[in-house]
C-alpha cells in the first residue's frame, strides 16, 4: 500500500530498485532495466492532479528543477520551454485524450507523448501511469518516465515561410538582407520605443513569454522600469501607487510582484500576536489601513454604548502595540459603520448607528496632520441614514455607499457617490434602470480603477432574507452606469460556487481578481476557504484557493483590511470574537521580504 509518509522520505536520488525505502508498488520487469527513469508521483485527490513530488533524473533530463515543478500538472512539458502557454502543436492530441480518459477512469496508461525540456528541446517521453488506491479510493498517481531525445519535423506553413523568407532576402541588396529578418519591421525600432511603447503594453503573462523570442527582446524585459509600466496598465495606477508608499517598497522587485500576483505561488498565512489593549472592549467597530497603520474607530460597548474613540496599530515597528490616539472633535459615538482610506493618509467613516439612531454623516481624520483631527464633511443632499451598508473609495477621492439598513430594519438598495475633492463636497445618486434585492452586509469592491463589484450579504427576496452569493458588476466610466449580474460562473468548483455569506472579506488583487473568505457563512462551508473570481474573464469562474500556513476560522469584512497592497490582516480569527485584538493572522499575498534578487534569476522562474 502506498503511503504519503514513505514518499516525502524519498531522497532525490530515488530510483525504480526499491533501495532503503521498500519496493514500488507496482511491477516494473516490462521497463528496460539499463535505461536511467524520471519518477513522479502527483496527488490525485486534487483535481489538478498537482506534482508533489519528482527524482533527480526527472531534474537533470527535463532541466526544471522540483521547487519548479511542485504544485503544477505534468502537462506543462507538453509546451515548449516555460514560458509557453499552449500545448506544442506536435504534441500527439490523440494520445492526450486517452492518458485523460484512463485517469478518469483510474486505470493505467502507457503510451508514448512528445514532451520538451526547460531549453525547448524536444523528447520522446515513454510513459506509464499508474493509480494508486488506499480504501478503494485513487489517492496518488505514480508515472515512470523513459526519455529519448526527439527531432521536430518542420510543419509544412513552416516550410513555406522559411523559402517565402529565403526568396524575399535573396531579392534585396546583399547589405540589406538582414533587414527581412522574418518580414518584420519591429527590429528596426529603438529599444526605447521598444520597450515603452510596445512591451509596456503587454500582460505579465505575454512580456514573460517575449522574453524568450530572442536575445534583444531578452534583455528589454530585464528592465525593472519596463515591468513597472507592465504593472501599471495591467493593475491600474492607483494599486501600484499603493504598493510604491509602503514602507520597505524600494526593495520590492516588479518582476517578482507580476510573478507572485499572477501564480499565486507566494501566498500564505502566518499568525501572529501584538501588544498594547484596546478598552473599553467592544465588537461592530471597523479596521481600515494607512500605509503600515492599522486603525480601529468606534464600536458597540456594553450595554450596546456607542464608541467614539481611535486605536492605531503601528506594524512597520518592531514590537507592534495597540495605542489610543487622542484626536480632536471625534464625531458620536457609533457601530455598524464603514471607514475607508482616502488620498493614502487620510480616513473616512460615513453612517452607523448612534446614541440618538441611525445615521448619514462623513467626518475625514488625517492621521499626519499634528495634531490628527477629525473633520466634518457637510456633504449636500446625502443619502437616507443607515448601518451594515457597504463602502469602497474610487480613484482615492470618492466614497461610494451601497445599500445597508435603514429605520425600522428596512433593506436598502440604493449607489451613492460623494466627491472629496470638491470644495463644496455633494452626494450624488448613481441612478440605474434596475438595482440588485435590497440588503446588508454584502461588500463593494474596487476593480480596474472604475469597476466595482457587489457580493453577498442578507438579501431580501420577496418577503423573505437570505444569505446570498449573488455577484453583481457596474461600469462607472460608462455614460450610464448600471448593475448587470455575473452569470455562467461556478462551474469548476463542487456545489457551484463560493457559499452565501454576509459580515465576510472581499479585496481587489492587481490583475483585478476578487478574493473572498469569511463571514456568517451558510451551510457546511469553512469560513477560512479561500475563493477567487475573475470578473475580467469573458465567463467568470470561481476557484478555490488553496495556500500553505496556519489560517483563521473566522474573518470578519469589519476586523480584517489590507496592508500595503501585499498583506492582509485578520483580527479574532481564531476564536471568532471579534474583540479579541491581540491575535492576528495574516495572509502575505506577495512576499516584500525577500531579498532583492537579480533579474536574470527572477526571470528564470517567472510563470
Amino acid at each position: 500500500m502506498f503511503c504519503m509518509k514513505n514518499q516525502m522520505e524519498w531522497d532525490s536520488d530515488f530510483d525504480l530498485s526499491g533501495g532503503d525505502n521498500g519496493p514500488i508498488p507496482f511491477p516494473v520487469s516490462s521497463l528496460p532495466k539499463t535505461a536511467t527513469f524520471g519518477f513522479v508521483v502527483s496527488d490525485a485527490l486534487d483535481p489538478d492532479h498537482p506534482i508533489i513530488y519528482v527524482n533527480t533524473v526527472f531534474e537533470i533530463i527535463t532541466g526544471y528543477r522540483a521547487d519548479e515543478v511542485i504544485g503544477k500538472n505534468c502537462r506543462f512539458l507538453q509546451c515548449r520551454g516555460p514560458y509557453a502557454k499552449r500545448r506544442h502543436p506536435s504534441v500527439d492530441s490523440t494520445v492526450v485524450s486517452k492518458m485523460r480518459r484512463c485517469l478518469e477512469k483510474g486505470i493505467e496508461f502507457q503510451g508514448e507523448l512528445l514532451n520538451f525540456r526547460k531549453d525547448g528541446s524536444p523528447l520522446m517521453n515513454k510513459l506509464r501511469l499508474v493509480p494508486i488506491r488506499e480504501d478503494d479510493e485513487i489517492t496518488h498517481i505514480i508515472g515512470v518516465l523513459f526519455f529519448t531525445d526527439a527531432k521536430l519535423a518542420p510543419s509544412p506553413a513552416k516550410e513555406i515561410t522559411r523559402r517565402r523568407d529565403r526568396s524575399f532576402s535573396a531579392a534585396l541588396p546583399v547589405g540589406e538582407r538582414n533587414v527581412s529578418r522574418g518580414l518584420c519591421g519591429i527590429f528596426e525600432l529603438s529599444d526605447e520605443v521598444m520597450a515603452y511603447r510596445i512591451l509596456s503594453r503587454l500582460t505579465p503573462r505575454d512580456i514573460a513569454s517575449v522574453g524568450c523570442v530572442c536575445r534583444r527582446f531578452n534583455e528589454l524585459t530585464k528592465n525593472d522600469d519596463v515591468w513597472r509600466m507592465v504593472c501599471q496598465n495591467t493593475w491600474g495606477s492607483e494599486a501600484t501607487r499603493v504598493l510604491e508608499t509602503v514602507p520597505g517598497a524600494k526593495r520590492i522587485e516588479w518582476v517578482r510582484l507580476a510573478r507572485e500576483f499572477t501564480t499565486h505561488e507566494a501566498t500564505s498565512w502566518r499568525k501572529f500576536s501584538v501588544g498594547g489593549i484596546v478598552q473599553p472592549s467592544r465588537c461592530n467597530f471597523s479596521t481600515c489601513a494607512v500605509g503600515n497603520k492599522i486603525v480601529i474607530f468606534g464600536g458597540e460597548g456594553v450595554n450596546m454604548q456607542p464608541m467614539n474613540d481611535t486605536f492605531v496599530l503601528d506594524l512597520g515597528s518592531s514590537t507592534p502595540e495597540w495605542k489610543s490616539v487622542l484626536v480632536s472633535s471625534p464625531p458620536p459615538g457609533r457601530w455598524g459603520h464603514t471607514l475607508s482610506c482616502v488620498n493614502g493618509s487620510r480616513l473616512v467613516v460615513f453612517g452607523g448607528y448612534g446614541s440618538h439612531g441611525l445615521l448619514n454623516d462623513v467626518f475625514l481624520l488625517d492621521l499626519d496632520a499634528d495634531p490628527p483631527t477629525w473633520r466634518e464633511v457637510s456633504g449636500l443632499a446625502p443619502p437616507i441614514p443607515r448601518s451594515w451598508h457597504s463602502s469602497c473609495t474610487l480613484d482615492g477621492t470618492k466614497l461610494i455607499v451601497s445599500g445597508g439598513c435603514a429605520d425600522s430594519g428596512a433593506l436598502l438598495n440604493d449607489t451613492f457617490l460623494l466627491d472629496l475633492s470638491m470644495d463644496i463636497p455633494t452626494w450624488k445618486e448613481i441612478r440605474v434602470p434596475w438595482s440588485p434585492p435590497s440588503r446588508l452586509g454584502h461588500t463593494l469592491t474596487v476593480y480596474g480603477d472604475r469597476k466595482i463589484l457587489m457580493f453577498g450579504g442578507l438579501a431580501e427576496y420577496g418577503s423573505r432574507r437570505f444569505r446570498s452569493n449573488d455577484v453583481y458588476t457596474m461600469n462607472l466610466s460608462e455614460n450610464e452606469p448600471c448593475w448587470r449580474p455575473v452569470v455562467g460562473y461556478g462551474t469548476s468548483l463542487p456545489g457551484g460556487v463560493a457559499a452565501p455569506r454576509l459580515d465576510h472579506v472581499a479585496i481587489s488583487l492587481p490583475g483585478g481578481q476578487i478574493l473572498i473568505f469569511g463571514g456568517s457563512v451558510a451551510g457546511l462551508d469553512s469560513a477560512s476557504q479561500l475563493y477567487l473570481l475573475d470578473p475580467t474573464e469573458e465567463k467568470p469562474t470561481w476557484r478555490v484557493l488553496n495556500v500553505k500556513g496556519s489560517s483563521p476560522q473566522f474573518a470578519w469584512g469589519h476586523t480584517t483590511c489590507v496592508v500595503g497592497g501585499t498583506r492582509l490582516v485578520v483580527f479574532g480569527g481564531q476564536t471568532g470574537e471579534e474583540w479579541m485584538l491581540n491575535e492576528a493572522h495574516e495572509l502575505l499575498l506577495a512576499n516584500s521580504s525577500t531579498k532583492i534578487t537579480s533579474s536574470r534569476q527572477v526571470e528564470k522562474r517567472l510563470f
